[in-house]
């Protein structure tokens, strides 16, 4: 108790806003989670650095969040510091043909920025519900792109509180993966490298892909997008609809009937219904296809 009434007064002292026991399912896409302990919003790269070194010096276990869109917190929550990197933290800048965005920026509003300015290479990510941050930090891609197509550079906060910048080259950016992913290490901002395009045609795209989305994922229910990787040699949708599990259900968590590769919060899902579900699932895929099923989402407990 001594422990959490010391970093407490130290998040006061230095200007860090924060709440206390903050339920996570209003952070999160799919509307799960139980309460965080401390929630961290750090305005600025200084309070960012700064709360991770009270983290590190109180033994706080701590979790950086960005948009919530690919997390799955436990429903008993976070025993430690949840810290939010979001508004606060979302400056663009367009500079000839680079974007520098900081880990907060929406990926939309990077993708508007980018539209804007007559910068092609971003489209596919339009949509992706997630920021630049977290983007960065799994590599996220879509319709045949991915970040580590357009990014050049990210600069990011190491275990020790200093502040390197690491090339896109030695980011091991894989799929759904990079070495942040991988290795401690809290992204800050990052460069993108475009190509020149009319803003005509970008927009088009853009709005052809969000068509695409609105068309086949279930975006009228809460859910963390894709919820497993893609098999090698098959699709996980496909896997799971081959099984006959469309609409499958564990308590408020279900199959999407609308794209089967989605599991959805039908209302009042748990995380447990999460994963129970999403353990069935692989395991009858697995009996049936001898295909193994690998979450995407991460899960946070």
């Amino acid at each position: 108790m001594t422990g959490a009434l010391d970093f407490t007064r130290r998040l006061e002292n230095a200007g860090i806003a924060f709440l206390q026991h903050e339920p996570l399912a209003s952070h999160t896409t799919f509307k799960i989670g139980g309460p965080a302990r401390w929630f961290c919003e750090p305005d600025s790269e200084v309070k960012l650095r700064e709360v991770l070194q009270i983290c590190r010096e109180n033994n706080i276990r701590f979790y950086l969040l960005g948009k919530g869109s690919n997390i799955l917190f436990s429903d008993e929550g976070f025993d430690g510091a949840v810290i939010h990197i979001g508004a606060a933290m979302a400056d663009i800048r367009v500079e000839g043909n680079r974007i520098c965005a900081q880990a907060g920026a929406k990926l939309a509003d990077v993708c508007r920025a980018a539209a804007d300015a007559g910068l092609s290479g971003l489209e596919f990510a339009y949509g992706i519900p997630g920021s630049i941050g977290g983007a960065v930090y799994m590599n996220a891609g879509a319709y045949g792109g991915e970040m580590r197509d357009v990014l050049e550079s990210a600069s990011f906060i190491a275990a020790d509180g200093c502040v390197g910048l690491v090339p896109a080259e030695e980011m091991e950016l894989g799929y759904r993966s990079s070495v942040f992913s991988r290795r401690s290490g809290c992204i800050v901002s990052a460069v993108l490298h475009l190509q020149k395009g009319t803003p005509e045609d970008i927009r088009a795209q853009m709005a052809e892909f969000s068509r695409r989305r609105a068309e086949k994922q279930p975006l009228n229910f809460p859910s963390a997008g894709s919820t497993f990787k893609r098999p090698e040699g098959a699709f996980a949708g496909a896997l799971i609809e081959q099984c006959g599990l469309r609409g499958y259900s564990v308590g408020g968590a279900a199959v999407s009937e609308k794209h089967c590769g989605f599991v959805i919060n039908k209302g009042g899902a748990t995380c447990r219904d999460v994963l129970e579900l999403t353990d069935r699932i692989a395991e009858i895929v697995k009996e049936k296809t001898g295909f193994t099923l690998e979450k995407e989402i991460r899960v946070v407990r």
